[in-house]
């Protein structure tokens, strides 16, 4: 998922984690998927995703302009559990 050519690609994703056998929704930004995704799972991401078992990537956005994924990224956090359920549902679908 990283892009082998000079133009820059930004991501906007979801992970799922569980604590307590209750499921959780992180939301982020990056350059490199691949690599922050392992970062949560290895327990050097966001303090949110530390000592969350099950991290596991289950929505992605695509984006060119830095900018654009910050605002995309802040949109999403502010949706309720069910909106990011919903994105998530409509992601594994299309």
């Amino acid at each position: 998922m990283s892009q082998a050519n000079s133009e820059k690609v930004y991501y906007v994703y979801i992970l799922e984690t569980t604590a307590r056998n209750r499921k959780s929704y992180y939301t982020g930004y990056t350059n490199d998927l691949y690599r922050r995704w392992n970062q949560h799972r290895k327990g050097t991401g966001a303090k949110f995703t530390r000592g969350k078992d099950n991290i596991s990537l289950k929505y992605f956005e695509i984006f060119s302009d830095r900018k654009e994924a910050m605002r995309r990224e802040l949109e999403i956090k502010s949706f309720s559990r069910e909106k990011k359920m919903e994105l998530i549902k409509n992601f594994k679908n299309s």
